[in-house]
């Protein structure tokens, strides 16, 4: 089958490349926009992703980690004291206004933490120059590479720059610490404060470290129902509750998958006028296997196999050319990888757009009679 399937498809190749060069351009619409939204999805949770925090305590209306509310100094002590809580510590997370020396400005999300818990925030891969205990010195805050745009475009040690009017300076580097719409600049609880304007006895949210054997869930319970006017959440349920609230209220889940949908369908039409056209050119010897004996299942499977066989071919040059997108944009910071689900849903999705597009050739040679081969 498969022998007698590559000679139709080497016998006609300028068909073939078409149809192959559909497959193509569908899988790699479809891999490049959902790349995009992977990236995006992370970016819209970061902060709740890169934090080594079993639980997040923060105000009783938050739905959203990029829009924390405030709560009070005392939520700390509480936590602090519940049974079951290895290690609690705040976090205060603000934006501002940043002015640069070339005239430039840009919106910032300033991190504030205890120097202590700095590792706890930051991971030790993603600094990229200078040291955790540089953030210590007066007016010292963190940059982000690949915001290097939006910061003055000049994120090296040292670099001046004003926050609401009140000098700062660059002390550390990161990469890969991003958020979503501003930049992450790390700095002390204090300093975050004084920067924001913000009362001494103001936090966003208490970070909690669970006994190791304790339900998460059932400590988030206890913190429910302990603590009036906050709600304790998992990591990873404060993350999906995030991307499902920014998606709900904004039109980004709607224009990606616009764009996979007409991917999905200029795909389907590419291929399958292509093979309808292919087994027209094709029909008398389909005609001839018919009169030799063939029967219409053994024709069905030549051509579904044809379809595989483009699939597979289509499927692995898209994906090397996605690779290669992928790490060119990773440059820029548009940083995302493909697990093994979403590889082979794309796979599967490329093949039902393969054999859905031979639906029409099976149509027109179903129909073929053995007779038409001697007229």
């Amino acid at each position: 089958m498969f022998q007698t399937a590559w000679k139709f498809i080497r016998f006609d190749k300028a068909k073939s490349i078409g149809v192959t060069v559909g497959i193509i351009i569908s899988t790699f619409l479809i891999g490049q926009q959902v790349g995009i939204f992977l990236f995006l999805t992370g970016a819209m949770k970061a902060l709740a992703t890169n934090v080594k925090a079993d639980i997040w305590v923060v105000d009783n209306k938050t739905r959203d980690i990029n829009q924390l509310g405030k709560l009070d100094l005392r939520v700390l002590r509480a936590v602090q004291s519940m049974p079951g809580v290895q290690k609690a510590f705040p976090l205060l997370v603000s934006g501002a206004s940043a002015n640069f020396n070339n005239g430039t400005s840009a919106a910032i999300t300033l991190i504030g933490v205890d120097i202590p818990q700095l590792n706890e925030v930051l991971d030790s891969s993603k600094m990229l120059d200078g040291r955790p205990g540089d953030l210590q010195t007066d007016g010292a805050i963190s940059g982000e590479f690949f915001e290097k745009v939006n910061l003055g475009d000049n994120i090296k040690l040292g670099t001046e720059l004003e926050i609401n009017g009140k000098r700062a300076f660059f002390a550390l580097d990161t990469k890969g610490f991003r958020g979503f719409g501003s930049s992450f600049c790390l700095t002390t609880i204090e300093r975050a404060r004084f920067y924001t304007n913000q009362p001494a006895n103001t936090i966003s949210a208490v970070l909690v470290r669970s006994v190791p054997g304790i339900n998460t869930d059932s400590l988030c319970s206890r913190i429910n129902g302990t603590l009036y006017g906050v709600r304790a959440w998992r990591s990873d349920k404060l993350a999906t509750s995030t991307v499902n609230k920014i998606l709900s209220s904004s039109g980004i889940a709607l224009s990606t998958g616009t764009l996979i949908i007409f991917a999905l369908i200029a795909g389907f039409f590419i291929i399958g006028l292509t093979m309808y056209s292919s087994a027209l050119d094709r029909i008398k010897d389909y005609g001839t296997l018919k009169a030799i004996g063939a029967a219409n299942r053994f024709i069905r499977h030549l051509i579904l196999t044809q379809a595989l066989m483009f699939a597979l071919a289509g499927f692995i040059i898209a994906f090397g050319l996605l690779e290669g997108f992928r790490r060119g944009v990773a440059a820029s910071g548009l940083v995302f990888s493909f697990s093994p689900v979403i590889t082979t849903a794309i796979f599967l999705v490329i093949v039902l757009i393969s054999l859905g597009g031979a639906s029409f050739a099976l149509k027109r040679i179903s129909g073929v009679e053995p007779a038409s081969v001697f007229r």
